[in-house]
């Protein structure tokens, strides 16, 4: 019998994801002016407040203050009515040095026998359903609101938009686990204020249906596109007014929305946030290393769908467990287990071996902390930071890397396809 799954997605206007891009652009920063510091950075927004805490442990000195306030005005709270302004809220740092106990444990004198940052198991997920290998439900709610922050910051339709939004699609599945058909689709968008309820209801739903879905629609593959049909049940602000948003509206966490990060509950997630974090820590790189197995396996053909797990112990390199699942999707003679015992051999899973493969000793994770850590493009491009002395350091980086299909070839040939 058919059935339905729910993926959801918030702006990068949504409160915790403001949270995430503080966080993210501090982990930058440092890493721009010293790639060995070690960071774990926790922020909070409510009502006209940053709350910045966390451990450090770096060369280089920043002006924390500025970072998140440039986050913020480039979300785009630039306004006094929104009652959270990227110029006049207040911030408060509470940063401090990380535990010597935790470097002792995780630092080695050969940096290849580097320890894991902390205890944990992390999951990587791929599926064939689209085009990046990422559940569908999931990659058409970060286009919606993709398409909404594009057309808000052009300026030209829906010039009501504000900063905060949320979105969530429902898709309708065969039996044998095909996507059919769009169910229903969700979109709940901070606004400015209207004259009257009844015509910012009828505005604003006319022009998701009219201006949004449309943009969205063509810029999918076209397996996605035929998913759309005119029975879809579209819920559009569906509580009504929705002027009070963003940090005023709710406070916001770093880390409140990995579910969003990854896959929308297709698959698994070991519990672990990924923003304000630098590599050593295995919830993140750990994370993508999974998700570029995963990816590489079901490109290569080796199987339709598949849940890669890794997981570790602290201050140890070698992995404790790698686990495979393809969800009786896969297209060699092999069982999981002997599929996981090829990929053990061929994907070095040590945390110092991630971090060089995927090159993740770089200032590449602000482009992470919205819209998703997976299914993105990696990109080359140019960068500029600048430090608390007022030093610019400009660089070129790849982000992205672990979605990159650069292990096809080798699977194949070990999989003999």
């Amino acid at each position: 019998m058919p059935y339905l799954f729910t993926s959801e997605s918030v702006s990068e206007g949504h409160p915790d994801k403001i949270a995430d891009q503080i966080s993210d652009s501090l982990v930058d920063h440092f890493i721009a002016f010293d790639p060995h510091s070690k960071v774990a950075c926790e922020t909070l927004v409510t009502t006209g407040q940053v709350v910045l805490a966390g451990e450090v442990r770096s060369q280089t000195y920043l002006d924390l203050q500025t970072i998140a306030r440039d986050v913020i005005r480039r979300i785009g709270y630039t306004k006094s009515e929104y009652m959270f302004e990227a110029t006049s809220c207040g911030i408060l740092s509470a940063i401090h040095e990380q535990s010597p106990d935790i470097a002792m444990g995780v630092e080695r004198a050969n940096p290849e026998d580097q320890g894991a940052g902390d205890q944990g198991m992390m999951f990587g997920y791929a599926t064939n359903e689209t085009e990046n290998y990422m559940p569908v439900a999931l990659d058409l709610a970060h286009r919606i609101l993709l398409e909404m922050a594009a057309i808000r910051r052009e300026g030209k339709v829906m010039t009501y938009l504000r900063p905060d939004a949320k979105s969530q699609v429902t898709i309708e599945y065969s039996d044998d686990n095909q996507p059919i058909r769009i169910d229903s689709i969700v979109v709940s968008t901070q606004h400015d204020d209207f004259d009257t309820d009844e015509s910012m209801l009828t505005h604003i739903r006319a022009d998701v249906l009219n201006i949004v879905i449309p943009r969205v629609r063509e810029k999918c593959q076209s397996k996605v596109q035929d998913l759309f049909n005119d029975q879809i049940v579209y819920h559009i602000n569906p509580t009504g007014k929705f002027v009070i948003g963003g940090p005023h509206g709710d406070s916001g966490l770093t880390g409140r929305k990995i579910i969003v990060d990854t896959y929308g509950g297709k698959g698994a997630h070991g519990g672990g946030a990924f923003s304000g974090k630098d590599p050593s820590k295995v919830d993140r790189s750990g994370a993508y290393a999974t998700r570029h197995i995963a990816k590489n396996l079901v490109a290569a053909g080796v199987c339709d769908e598949v849940l890669v797990q890794v997981s570790y112990a602290i201050g140890v390199a070698k992995p404790t467990n790698i686990y495979i699942n393809t969800n009786g999707t896969s297209k060699v003679k092999m069982t999981d287990g002997e599929i996981a015992n090829l990929v053990m051999q061929l994907f070095d899973m040590r945390p110092y071996a991630i971090e060089q493969r995927l090159k993740l000793r770089r200032p590449i994770y602000s482009d992470t902390a919205a819209y998703g850590h997976m299914g993105r493009e990696p990109e080359i491009k140019t960068v500029s930071f600048t430090n608390g002395s007022g030093e610019t350091k400009t660089m070129e980086i790849e982000t992205f890397t672990w979605e990159k299909l650069d292990m096809v070839d080798k699977v194949k040939a070990a999989f003999g396809l």
